[in-house]
């Protein structure tokens, strides 16, 4: 009975089980650290998302909760994250539901909703490793489109002019703002830039210090103590006092939502996985991705009940808790609760806070996430790498960040399939000890006969074609009259990879060469022998243990 609750803990909360009570005080401190970050970011990222500021103070409760429980990292925080935020208001205005309508939070619950659904169900059919394809070039590109978008939508908060609620995108903001320079406000300008300059200072100078919290607090007091606001500067909509009540999303918009639902879900769990990777310490268990997205969906599942925008681990907050030490979830668990202190005691506070101040930390968040040197990089590494983060930045910047997280996603399918689609075959020749070993696969082939050519990876539909073109290359140019191919290390086979086969051996039959097979696994064994074909081709004694036997046996036939 001990055993199974104890297996049931690590079901549950994997990160507690074996919890030492020295961690209680670092847990608590790296909890309160990383709140006085992760809080008042991420009421700042849901006016990225077009919605009121307490949207991003829930989005700290029930998510960090569930992922507190679920999630294989010990330290990853997961709220939500610049990104994620730019795309749920690319997909609501996609979806054609204005910001700030009777319908923008409904329709937020459902996305929220259906961005757990899809990262469940992915966890079901086990795609986390698939998803994980998706290059980091793409992301690069991604990440530097929704820095400079977001960056540029915060402008007018930061000259305090209108912002124009029809231009999107960063050229159309961009053009709507150059328009505005006459008009700006300039108190609103003045702390504009001395709250940026006193984030990247902080940043910079001691990041041991949370920066938000300390603009967040300076900017209160100035409008409390000062005339600020009555010098023009605006002050972000009034906080409502409270824990946000449980609602029911409504799947009137499915059909609208799902492509963003789908992009989102996908960067969620790519950001999630890349902090829990990145700060996993030496000795903590290996970040499981199938379990992320398990953690992570659920999290989305539960938090869109509670008006959350969908949940996403975040690189700053995440280094807050681990340089005050955070030992396991416990952290998470407390920064949720800051936050629901927050929400039940501090929300009159919050109303007074500038919208400059919330806009200058957007900018400094999102302006992080492009990284031109990761682009230098790629030139010098890889100029198809460095190819498709520009082109999919210049997308997002123009198109949109929809079409650029679809563009990237195919042009990474493109790269994957085309690696795929190369064929990768050795031959085999005996070595000095009289075993045997492959030869460069670029090499020039040695003749022999038995000809011996292993295939070097698995096989599907996207490559066995390319593999079968290759072998009967070979074997033309220097015609043996026998070929043995060695299958050691091809993991499995399917009706599409027998038949590709089956129609070589009647190619190079048909040429003079008969086709013998070695060393296939026992588990593709039992499957080939499910086919007459088969079964007929194994009587035969086409089928052979090893290539040893195999050279053997052929080499005594033909009198050798």
């Amino acid at each position: 009975m001990a055993r199974n609750e104890g297996e049931s803990t690590a079901v549950l909360a994997p990160t507690l089980v074996g919890y030492r009570k020295p961690w209680l005080r670092a847990d608590l401190v790296a909890g309160l650290s990383a709140g006085a970050v992760v809080i008042p970011q991420a009421m700042a990222y849901a006016t990225i998302a077009d919605m009121p500021v307490q949207i991003g103070l829930y989005t700290c409760m029930v998510p960090m909760i569930v992922y507190a429980l679920l999630g294989g990292s010990r330290t990853a925080s997961v709220s939500t994250t610049s990104t994620i935020a730019t795309l749920t208001a690319s997909t609501l205005i996609g979806a054609g539901i204005a910001a700030g309508s009777e319908d923008a939070q409904t329709s937020l619950m459902t996305l929220t909703l259906m961005v757990g659904v899809i990262l469940v169900a992915a966890r079901v059919l086990k795609l986390g490793a698939v998803i994980e394809n998706i290059s980091e070039a793409t992301l690069s590109g991604i990440k530097a489109g929704v820095g400079l978008t977001v960056a540029a939508s915060q402008l007018p908060k930061l000259l305090g002019v209108p912002g124009d609620p029809d231009a999107t995108g960063f050229l159309r903001v961009i053009g709507g703002v150059l328009g505005q320079l006459g008009d700006a406000n300039g108190a609103t300008v003045a702390l504009s830039v001395a709250s940026i300059a006193g984030l990247v200072a902080m940043s910079r100078f001691v990041p041991r210090v949370p920066g938000p919290l300390i603009v967040v607090a300076i900017g209160i007091a100035l409008i409390a103590f000062t005339g600020l606001h009555d010098r023009g500067v605006e002050l972000i909509a009034e906080v409502p006092r409270g824990i946000p009540l449980p609602g029911i999303p409504s799947l009137h918009d499915v059909g609208a939502l799902l492509p963003g639902a789908l992009a989102i879900s996908v960067m969620a769990f790519l950001e999630t996985v890349a902090v829990a990777r990145g700060v996993r310490r030496p000795e903590e268990p290996q970040i499981d991705s199938d379990r992320e997205l398990l953690a992570n969906g659920v999290a989305s599942l539960a938090g869109s009940f509670f008006h959350t925008l969908p949940p996403a681990g975040g690189f700053s907050q995440t280094a807050v808790a681990l340089r005050s030490g955070a030992r396991t979830q416990l952290s998470g668990i407390v920064t949720a609760v800051l936050a629901v202190l927050v929400a039940l005691f501090l929300a009159p506070v919050l109303s007074d806070l500038p919208q400059a101040t919330l806009g200058a930390m957007v900018v400094v968040a999102t302006l992080g996430l492009v990284d031109l040197g990761s682009f230098a990089r790629y030139w010098r590494v890889n100029r198809i790498e460095f190819w498709i983060a520009t082109v999919t930045a210049v997308i997002g910047l123009t198109a949109g960040l929809l079409p650029a997280v679809l563009v990237g996603v195919l042009l990474t399918l493109y790269l994957v399939l085309r690696e795929l689609n190369r064929p990768h075959v050795s031959q085999m020749t005996r070595s000095v000890d009289g075993g045997w070993r492959a030869l460069d696969p670029d090499a020039p082939l040695v003749a022999s006969d038995p000809m011996v050519l292993r295939i070097d990876s698995g096989l599907y539909t996207a490559n066995v074609r390319a593999n079968t073109r290759e072998i009967s290359r070979r074997v033309r140019e220097l015609q043996p009259a026998t070929l043995v191919i060695d299958c050691s290390l091809i993991s499995q086979v399917t009706t599409t990879v027998m038949r590709s086969f089956l129609d070589l051996n009647k190619e190079l039959s048909d040429a003079g060469t008969e086709v013998y097979y070695a060393s296939v696994p026992r588990k593709n064994l039992a499957t080939v022998r499910r086919t007459t074909f088969g079964r007929e081709f194994e009587s035969e004694g086409g089928v052979f243990a090893t290539v040893e036997e195999a050279a053997r046996a052929l080499s005594r036939s033909s009198g050798r």
